[in-house]
């Protein structure tokens, strides 16, 4: 195996290991606190996580998709990290603004925002690793993931055992964040990549709020769609209720999780491919990803089926056989998430994002009135809030599906053209 390969498979096993744990660890803190405070709890937490996760998008914006395809690389690493920077503050002012909307009782404010200045960090952290992926060293920014992941589920298991303060618990991840970002991330790592002689470029940092809005409206109301759900059940329903719904949906994460892990390692390649302008290639690499997302999520229904409900359970110390069939139906909608996302790549590389835009609106409004008439009006609980949510991401996978074909044919149509041209 040449020095090439080792080093491309070296990356994805510390990228897929490390975004593994750093994701799964909302799976390990909803677990805790359920075991060891209790169900309530674990219904603000899930409900304050999801909300974070929103926020995220915010502090996020263009994410690290667009950074690490910048063919070009006109704008400088400097003007990256100013740019979150600038949003991880408007991060900070729009959950100020939503905790006085909502006006919630001392404790679940006080666990929005925590978990907010959490997943702020993490955003901030992004930037980062998007650094040592475009200097082809992201295998540095997987352990930094898996180590900050691990210590920070070990750190909240413990403070949570012992004070039964879901407060600390949260304040202690923070803190673990906060050092591996400050040491590790860039003072070990990304302060010896980045050239001292730059100067951050306010305009720089302005052109990318503008070229990449709607790249971050897509992000933003890509999360929102899925936890559309559970916003109708914080307003319908009881904490009770939330912390289940949150129990039978973190299962359908995996998909995601796993349509990450396979696809990450290849935003170089498909960069590189559009640039020489292979489209075919393109077509066919992410067609290949695409029926292992769909194997996989097969897999996942009907391990879902035959022990899904009995092993959830188990972790959480509840019956939950009776949600057996909304569990594979949220599973199943995720394939269809899931193989949104590999168009979302493949349409964002080559720099097509208004017809996501679109797209993403109308499954926005979707989600939402579905979700409000399901839960709400029609008052059909947790079935209607997988119906809901199977509904908003079917009817998405269709609308991205017709867009990316047309999309693709246009492009591989002008490249043609061009060709014959140039002859």
């Amino acid at each position: 195996m040449d020095s090439e390969k080792k080093l491309f498979l070296k990356n994805f096993v510390w990228n897929s290991l490390g975004t593994g744990i750093n994701s799964f660890n909302s799976l390990f803190f909803l677990i805790i606190v359920t075991r060891v405070n209790d169900i309530q709890t674990a219904g603000i937490f899930s409900i304050a996580y999801a909300t974070a996760t929103i926020l995220y998008t915010l502090a996020m914006y263009s994410g690290r998709l667009c950074q690490v395809t910048d063919i070009e690389n006109k704008i400088k690493d400097k003007d990256y990290i100013a740019n979150r920077a600038l949003t991880c503050l408007i991060m900070i002012i729009g959950a100020t603004a939503f905790l006085l909307i909502k006006r919630y009782s001392a404790f679940k404010t006080t666990i929005f925002a925590l978990l907010a200045i959490f997943k702020g960090l993490e955003a901030f952290s992004d930037i980062l690793y998007g650094i040592m992926q475009k200097n082809n060293i992201l295998y540095k920014s997987g352990i930094s993931l898996s180590a900050k992941g691990f210590i920070g589920i070990i750190l909240f298991l413990i403070v949570d055992l012992i004070t039964k303060d879901l407060r600390l618990a949260c304040l202690s991840v923070i803190i673990v964040n906060l050092t591996f970002l400050i040491v590790y991330d860039y003072i070990i790592i990304t302060k010896k990549l980045i050239d001292n002689t730059q100067k951050v470029d306010m305009r720089n940092v302005i052109s990318i709020l503008k070229s990449e809005f709607f790249v971050f409206v897509n992000s933003f109301a890509g999360i929102y769609i899925l936890n559309a759900p559970k916003y109708a059940i914080d307003s319908y329903l009881t904490e009770d209720i939330q912390a289940i719904y949150g129990y039978i949906m973190m299962p359908a994460t995996v998909m995601t999780l796993f349509t990450q892990f396979i696809v990450m390692p290849f935003l170089g390649k498909l960069k590189d491919m559009y640039e020489k302008k292979e489209l075919k290639e393109i077509v066919s690499v992410t067609f290949k990803i695409k029926l292992v997302v769909i194997a996989f999520g097969a897999f996942a229904v009907l391990a879902a089926f035959l022990l899904g409900p009995e092993f959830l359970g188990l972790v959480y110390g509840l019956d939950l056989t009776s949600y057996r069939i909304n569990l594979c139906i949220i599973i199943g909608s995720y394939i269809f998430y899931a193989i949104s996302y590999i168009n979302l790549v493949t349409l964002t590389t080559i720099r097509h994002t208004f017809i996501q835009f679109v797209i993403y609106i109308l499954s926005m409004v979707i989600a939402f009135l579905g979700s409000n008439i399901l839960v709400g009006t029609l008052k059909l609980g947790i079935n209607g809030a997988t119906l809901a949510c199977t509904t908003t991401l079917a009817i998405q996978f269709v609308l991205y599906t017709i867009a990316t074909k047309i999309i693709m044919h246009n492009e591989q149509k002008s490249v043609t053209n061009n060709l014959i041209n140039n002859k």
